[in-house]
């Protein structure tokens, strides 16, 4: 408790803390559930300058860590992230800064455990303790689910971890039960704090979409100078949104992904800092942002899940004040919703084309792919794609070896002779050999690794452990690109019909559990009992009280979604003329034409590999059918092409 008062300035923990943070003092593994904005990450940051080795920190987005990081360094704690925004001179720092001990927390994303340099440095430092952050997203039946975050029990026994923290806000009973099964945690280890905030007024409005924008200034008006966050689902309808707040005088910005990076720092630095009163934000904002007076968030749009709404809702009211989280909600944009949905399920065709290029390495071969090549190959988006192969990987299939740049190329900073001096014997015969195996262009040589071990025997680890070091001692500079993931084929033999089959029924289950996830959401909006309540059961907590007696449906307003303006039936639409230019474009690439499910994502604006390729974008009818569901559009054209 000393370390408490002394470092963090805090005089007592809060529900939940101690129990999370004497469990791993102790030497035991645990999770700690608790809502956004109750303290999740003191769990790791008290115990970090207790624990004798390294805390390694799993984050799934930059804003996290350099919140977390600008909040560590403000109370003097010695910690770093390794960040694709960084310099290889800033990686290299940071590096020896954990090698040397001085780091007590180092922040990554788990992305980065795939690079075999940083696999090669972390695997010579001892770590204490490793926390996943945002740790639902192992599993598949939650939301955000990263593939990448199913290897992390192997990680954590590669590198001979002992200890293992998971924070999250937002885990149902399933989940939590995932989550405690993969990393061995015993349940009362598991500390769930409850997911009623007493401070939060949760309210449904039903509003016509196009009535929207004029309700959410009718209702910001009496709310100037109060920070506020607007949510929305498309970057142009945020785009849209704020310029319509703009003119009302409100000192507001938009914030989505096709920003730049130095813009949207700029934007949630000025939010912060209170110069700016409103941000309308795709999901991209918000994770990590502990801004604690944040009084007001609106879903302009239907958020993604109940999930996403308990999160999203989570920033207003850090601070205990009351505060207003409002649904502007229709059933407008429930189409576009389930679209990016339908639109990570993969063709069956194109899980076929997978398992062709899978086989072809044999029983005991090593399959070699580049994601992105085999994601455009296969016309399955990237998430997809990798959820594709850890299925594989579940089944016995395949296992992981490792991943490797496939290209190193270097630019020497002092001359062949001055770097050969620098060693005697054999070892100077493997620096004689590296530069012997390297094509040099003008500045810049690149490596040739196959070379390298048919005439010299040079092991690749040996080599890129080599480079590393000389470019530490700044005789060269180093880049690296077109990563590329090794697997062993352990079984082969399999058959590739059934096999396919299969992996597309579970695609399709998981499509039919994220399409009940939006429905589970609407369920919510339209409850008639306790918002608050409603919302704690769907994550097990049964302590909320029955009635909060602060949200719409205790005021007396249960809401019932007005449904979108009722379309013209596809009926009438010509779908061969509708879809021409694309069927010829495809049939021009591919010698064949498009599937229905292809045609369909095609006219309903969902992309695809194949897409952008095709520039599907600008040829007439992308996108043409949009406002209408998914499932109407595909069985209408099975229907009309039969």
């Amino acid at each position: 408790m000393s370390t408490l008062k002394r470092v963090f300035g805090f005089d007592q923990l809060r529900p939940g803390q101690e129990a999370v943070i004497s469990a791993v003092l102790a030497g035991r593994s645990a999770a700690a559930i608790f809502p956004t904005g109750s303290g999740k990450s003191l769990c790791y940051q008290l115990p970090a300058l207790h624990l004798p080795h390294l805390t390694l920190v799993i984050s799934p987005l930059l804003a996290l860590m350099q919140d977390q990081l600008a909040f560590l360094h403000a109370h003097g704690i010695a910690a770093a992230s390794i960040d694709s925004a960084q310099s290889r001179e800033q990686s290299m720092e940071v590096m020896n800064r954990a090698r040397s001990g001085e780091l007590k927390i180092l922040m990554i994303s788990v992305e980065r455990l795939k690079n075999e340099r940083f696999r090669n440095f972390i695997a010579q430092v001892p770590i204490s303790l490793l926390v996943v952050d945002e740790a639902h997203c192992i599993s598949e039946w939650g939301h955000n689910f990263r593939p990448d975050y199913l290897k992390l029990p192997d990680y954590q026994r590669q590198f001979g971890i002992k200890q293992v923290l998971l924070l999250t806000a937002t885990a149902t009973p399933r989940v939590i039960a995932d989550m405690r099964e993969k990393f061995a945690i015993a349940e009362a280890d598991v500390v769930t704090t409850g997911f009623y905030r007493p401070n939060l007024n949760l309210l449904v409005e039903p509003v016509p979409g196009g009535a929207k924008a004029q309700r959410l200034q009718q209702w910001l008006a009496p709310r100037r100078g109060q920070a506020s966050i607007v949510y929305v689902t498309q970057q142009k309808t945020a785009e849209q949104v704020a310029e319509c707040l703009a003119r009302d005088g409100l000192a507001v910005s938009a914030y989505h992904a096709g920003m730049g990076h130095e813009v949207r720092e700029s934007i949630q630095r000025r939010f912060m800092a209170g110069e700016l009163e409103c941000i309308v934000a795709t999901i991209a904002f918000g994770m990590g942002i502990d801004k604690r007076d944040i009084r007001n968030v609106v879903h302009f749009d239907l958020p993604k899940s109940v999930e996403n709404y308990s999160q999203e809702i989570g920033r207003a009211g850090r601070d205990g004040q009351a505060s207003d989280c409002l649904v502007l909600a229709s059933r407008d944009g429930l189409s576009v919703l389930e679209n990016f949905v339908y639109g990570d399920t993969p063709e069956l065709a194109g899980i076929r084309a997978v398992l062709d290029d899978l086989r072809a390495a044999g029983t005991g071969g090593q399959w070699e792919l580049m994601l992105g090549q085999l994601s455009e190959h296969s016309n399955i988006r990237a998430l997809p794609l990798k959820t594709l192969l850890v299925q594989l990987e579940l089944r016995g299939i395949i296992a992981p070896r490792y991943a490797y740049f496939a290209e190193y190329r270097f630019k020497l900073l002092l001359e062949d002779e001055a770097l050969l001096a620098q060693f005697e014997g054999e070892r100077r015969q493997f620096v004689e050999a590296i530069l012997a195996c390297s094509k040099r262009a003008r500045t810049w040589s690149t490596l040739d690794f196959d070379a390298l071990y048919r005439q010299y025997g040079a092991e690749r680890a040996r080599v890129v452990k080599a480079l590393d070091y000389f470019q530490e001692k700044g005789w060269l500079e180093l880049e690296s690109k077109q990563m590329t993931e090794v697997y062993v084929v352990l079984d082969g033999g399999f058959e590739s019909e059934t096999l396919a089959a299969d992996l597309h029924a579970h695609f399709c289950a998981h499509e039919a559990s994220e399409i009940g996830r939006i429905q589970a959401m609407l369920g919510l909006f339209e409850s008639r009992e306790c918002l608050s309540r409603r919302l704690a059961l769907y994550f097990g907590d049964e302590q909320a009280p029955e009635r909060c007696g602060h949200c719409s449906v205790c005021q007396g307003h249960v809401a019932t979604l007005p449904q979108p303006p009722e379309l013209p039936p596809l009926s009438g639409r010509d779908a061969r003329a509708l879809g021409a230019a694309f069927v010829e474009k495809h049939r021009q690439y591919a010698g064949h034409e498009p599937s229905h499910e292809c045609l369909t994502r095609f006219l309903c604006g969902v992309t695809t590999p194949l897409f952008t390729k095709l520039k599907a974008r600008q040829l007439a009818g992308f996108a043409a059918l949009e406002e209408y569901p998914y499932a109407e559009v595909r069985g209408w054209l099975t229907a009309s092409f039969v």
